[in-house]
């Protein structure tokens, strides 16, 4: 019956035909934002002077005036209706990493017996959702439930079906974050803060620094009739058990390839229902394995930017459904290949340019373009192990370090020409001016191709955390993370950085160094310090994790240890003088950290053992029944010693398969006794130590036993669709 069901399966697949997407008419800058209450709303359906206070708010980060939200709340409700909206609900990002939404509806009694649509400024503004029912790492007790949802007006009001959209911070009765967006906007007004007041030795005009994010989103897309044959892919988004396919991505021939025709259906209908929703979509392409793709957008405001990519991420599993698909976000969904990660291209920015450009028209110029390098280094090494920390988990675990994305050791690519520049300003005379070279020119003596511009820093895919020109890209965060845990990470510690450089500049100054020569006698010092976090080789190799053990970088590989970061004395201070996070919140963060690592590894052993027992021994046993029956008929017809010459083979698999069937029925065992006493420790660190330490092992040891049995049994039995159905059929 499964092996039947499993060839209609695949067969069903195969006879899959493109969805036909209806697309708009007009061009995408003539629907961009359609569903958005964005400043052309706003000053469509708000008073004048309503209208300038929240452009205020907006720009400038002025304190909410609540006696506008009634007029706010009545211009957004006007404009939604008008979309046939009838419900509105608080979006928020509690520590799942997914949103949460309650939806209510415009309806109150009009005093008459009937009804009418209201939407009054206290239900704009605040709400009160259940908060011992989200993750709260003991913050909320059960009996403790109350929380608060509070409106973010600097993440734009949209429409999705029939309901209003609004983006909020998520909080505890008693004040505590419970979500990434409060953490991020306090880290995004840290880094402003302490920019701001660097940026001032150079421009003296600068009034705020901004905080830029452009992700880069990869995926697999599997037909959704194959995904639901595989209870594991169901229940974890990843494949617990299954041989490579005998093609998978070593020619090479997938990335950047031609994109199958439902694939790019699928992606121009996610496209513009993006773009209507204000995602700024920009990029798609085939990705090195096969079924994997990415998108991105161009790059936005941080906290604009994450609020889409969770926005995104939703679009995408609803909209890969409707094509047949699903889309599968996991960041390692399939042994063997590459996994999936989100790049974050971070940069800072003033009203008067990019703060990593380079190179600059001046001297000073240049002098800030290696004063913000340097700094964000500074930060980097720090705070490594922290950073490392903020991206972790039991799924991105699979990913890092795999000949595929960056180690699990945090270190900064800067290309020759930015380091090379750093090890002479590390030599300078503080009078000297600093140059630095812009890019170059490439003649391919072919005279029909133009000449090329030539950056001034190469590539690395090795390095974790590289400088690509005018930004960093933050490599190591996994698909289907929440872009905020890192970001919010990387930034506090930037302003970190800087308020210790300026508390130290400052000090020259005080002592009558002149301004350029007290900055650069501070960068010599902080180039010195933080050599050992440079690195520009090949991040995959042993000597590079021997080389950075020596310089005394986090080289740890184990996730709930990794976690204990979050927690260090240094870690802790950085967060508390930055006003971003207290030690209360990470501490909760933290139990929520080592408990959802533990659920994620016990969910993956609960399935792991059931598809052992229950759909892998049982074909196993009945197609080894198969050969003996096989063997003894032989005997029956030849004469003995041709008998055994003739079943000799069969004699051979049927070993071989008790061999396997052996070590997995009695290891199946040992996991559950395992398991069982793993979930008696009290401690939610411990707990998730021994997931790791005792519990995870088994799943590859088992798995060893499970593909090779895989490709003994005969292919009409096998009851769950293979790799090479999984990653072909589209």
């Amino acid at each position: 019956m499964a092996s039947r069901l499993r060839f209609k399966v695949v067969d069903d697949a195969f006879k899959k035909r493109p969805v036909e997407v209806s697309v708009p008419k007009e061009r995408p800058s003539d629907y961009f934002g359609k569903y958005v209450f964005d400043r052309k709303k706003m000053f469509k359906y708000l008073p004048a002077k309503v209208y300038a206070k929240m452009c205020d708010v907006i720009d400038n980060g002025a304190h909410f005036d609540l006696a506008i939200a009634d007029a706010v709340a009545e211009g957004m409700k006007r404009w939604a209706m008008e979309l046939g909206v009838t419900h509105y609900t608080h979006w928020f990002q509690p520590l799942t990493e997914g949103t949460a939404e309650k939806h209510d509806g415009f309806v109150e009694h009009d005093q008459k017996g009937g009804m009418v649509e209201e939407f009054e400024g206290k239900l704009l503004v605040q709400q009160e959702p259940d908060a011992s029912s989200f993750p709260n790492g003991g913050i909320r007790s059960t009996f403790e439930a109350r929380g608060y949802t509070a409106w973010d007006p600097t993440s734009p009001v949209f429409v999705i079906g029939d309901t209003l959209m609004i983006p909020t911070v998520f909080i505890s009765y008693t004040g505590e974050a419970l979500d990434y967006k409060v953490p991020l906007k306090k880290s995004l007004n840290a880094v402003d803060k302490a920019a701001t007041a660097v940026c001032q030795y150079f421009y003296p005009d600068v009034k705020k620094v901004v905080s830029n994010l452009g992700w880069e989103q990869e995926y697999f897309l599997v037909d959704e009739s194959l995904f639901s044959a595989r209870p594991d892919l169901v229940m974890t988004g990843r494949t617990l058990m299954g041989h490579d396919s005998a093609k998978n991505q070593q020619m090479d021939d997938h990335y950047f390839g031609s994109i199958p025709e439902r694939v790019e259906n699928f992606m121009r209908d996610i496209e513009i229902q993006a773009l209507e929703l204000g995602i700024p979509c920009k990029t798609r392409h085939n990705e090195v394995a096969p079924n994997q793709f990415e998108l991105a957008p161009i790059f936005e405001e941080m906290n604009l930017a994450i609020d889409h990519n969770m926005l995104m991420m939703s679009i995408m599993k609803r909209v890969a459904r409707k094509h047949g698909f699903r889309c599968l976000l996991h960041e390692k969904p399939f042994k063997g290949i590459n996994g999936s990660g989100k790049h974050n291209n971070w940069s800072l920015s003033t009203d008067t340019g990019i703060l990593l450009h380079s190179p600059g028209k001046t001297p000073l110029d240049n002098l800030r373009f290696v004063t913000f390098i340097v700094e964000t280094l500074k930060a980097v090494y720090d705070h490594n192990g922290l950073l490392k920390a903020a991206i972790i988990s039991a799924t991105n675990a699979h990913r890092l370090g795999a000949n595929e994305a960056p180690p699990a050791i945090i270190s900064s690519f800067l290309g020759r020409t930015v380091s090379d520049l750093l090890d002479h300003v590390e030599q300078m005379d503080e009078t000297e001016n600093l140059k630095v070279k812009g890019k170059s020119m490439l003649n391919l003596d072919i005279p029909s191709i133009p000449h090329l511009l030539i950056d001034n820093t190469d590539r690395n895919r090795t390095s974790p955390f590289a400088f690509t020109g005018n930004r960093f890209e933050f490599r190591a965060i996994g698909s289907q993370a929440n872009c905020a845990s890192a970001m919010l990470a990387l930034n506090s510690a930037v302003a970190e950085a800087l308020i210790n450089f300026k508390e130290r500049v400052d000090k020259q100054i005080a002592e009558g160094v002149e301004k350029e020569a007290a900055i650069i006698k501070i960068l010599k010092e902080d180039i010195r310090y933080t050599k050992p976090v440079r690195f520009d080789g090949n991040g995959y190799s042993d000597e590079w994790k021997a080389e950075a053990a020596r310089r005394g970088l986090d080289c740890e590989t184990s996730c709930p240890l990794m976690i204990d970061t979050y927690l260090d004395e240094r870690t802790v201070r950085m967060f508390e003088t930055t006003n971003v996070m207290t030690r209360t919140e990470l501490e909760a963060r933290n139990e929520i950290k080592w408990e959802t690592y533990t659920k994620k590894i016990q969910i993956e052993a609960r399935i792991f053992g059931d598809l052992c027992m229950n759909h892998i021994i049982p074909v196993v046993t009945k197609y080894q029944s198969v050969l003996i029956d096989n063997v003894h008929k032989l005997k029956e017809i030849f004469p003995a010693e041709q008998a055994a010459k003739i079943s000799a083979n069969n004699l051979n698999i049927i070993e071989q398969i008790s061999e396997h069937e052996s070590f997995i029925v009695e290891n199946v065992a040992k996991l559950i006794d395992t398991r069982r006493e793993a979930n008696r420790i009290e401690s939610e660190r411990e707990k998730a130590i021994a997931y790791h330490d005792l519990v995870a092992p088994f799943l590859e040891s088992i798995r060893y036993h499970v593909d090779k049995l895989e490709q003994i049994v005969d292919d009409e039995l096998w009851p769950l669709p293979k790799y090479r159905e999984l990653l072909f059929i589209i």
